[in-house]
């Protein structure tokens, strides 16, 4: 991992000026520039609000927050997971011209959404102020929780990078499995209110064995609810995300070199 190391700081200024060329690049022919990065969940959580705070009378304490958190976590992950899959061939003019480390390329990637995720968490606390949810000292444990969060991202995406060179339908199967995973991860209701009391089993499968649910849920009871994050869990899903990462590193290692003759 030391080569990993060295090769994270060497390309640092690259990634962050992919990164602003990227965001740069988005709003160049759009009148109200980045003012969409606002707007884009606003509505998002405002269609969500309508069905399931309405029609369907959801009652979680605090529910506009409570999905705008839920849709902040879900739209970073879901966003990098989808993106990572083609990201070699996307980028095939710089891999076949120069070398790079191809997960120098998901980092910058990550910037960008990382940066829309920052704005979302800026509406949050607003949301927070204006719905008087209670201030907390419990609300320093968001750090920990986003950290794994991103940590978890990470080591799935640089998986799927590899994968998605030599499999031209992984990108399909993604997109369907995200869809599947948007309505399980508890990010328009609580699964433990919702089914905890009928089906525990199921709800405690569903919530740790699926880190975007547990992550979501930890993020809420922090930042809404003056709860600790589960501690053990935080740390299993810490070590299988680091596991994952190192596989996924090594695997674009070994097979870098292969890229450009498929892609």
């Amino acid at each position: 991992m030391r080569r990993f190391i060295d090769d994270v700081k060497k390309y640092f200024d690259y990634e962050v000026r992919s990164a602003k060329s990227t965001l740069k690049t988005e709003v160049a022919n759009s009148y109200l520039n980045w003012i969409w990065w606002i707007l884009d969940p606003l509505f998002s959580m405002m269609v969500y609000y309508l069905v399931f705070g309405i029609v369907f009378r959801a009652k979680e304490p605090h529910f506009v927050a409570f999905l705008f958190v839920g849709q902040t976590m879900w739209g970073f992950f879901n966003k990098n997971v989808v993106q990572s899959v083609k990201m070699i061939k996307r980028n095939k003019g710089i891999v076949a011209k120069v070398y790079i480390p191809k997960f120098v390329l998901l980092f910058a990637n990550m910037m960008v959404n990382g940066v829309k995720m920052t704005i979302s968490w800026g509406i949050v606390l607003l949301m927070m102020v204006a719905f008087k949810v209670q201030f907390s000292p419990y609300i320093i444990f968001f750090i920990p929780v986003l950290l794994v969060h991103i940590l978890i991202t990470f080591s799935i995406c640089v998986n799927l990078m590899h994968f998605g060179v030599f499999i031209e339908d992984l990108g399909n199967v993604v997109t369907i499995v995200m869809q599947l995973l948007f309505y399980l991860s508890g990010i328009l209701y609580n699964i433990d209110t919702r089914m905890g009391d009928t089906y525990p089993v199921i709800a405690k499968l569903m919530t740790y064995c699926n880190p975007v649910a547990f992550l979501i849920r930890d993020m809420r009871n922090a930042m809404l609810y003056q709860k600790a994050p589960d501690w053990m869990a935080l740390g299993v899903w810490t070590l299988i995300g680091l596991l994952l990462s190192v596989i996924g590193v090594r695997t674009i290692y070994k097979n870098e070199n292969s890229y450009v003759k498929v892609i």
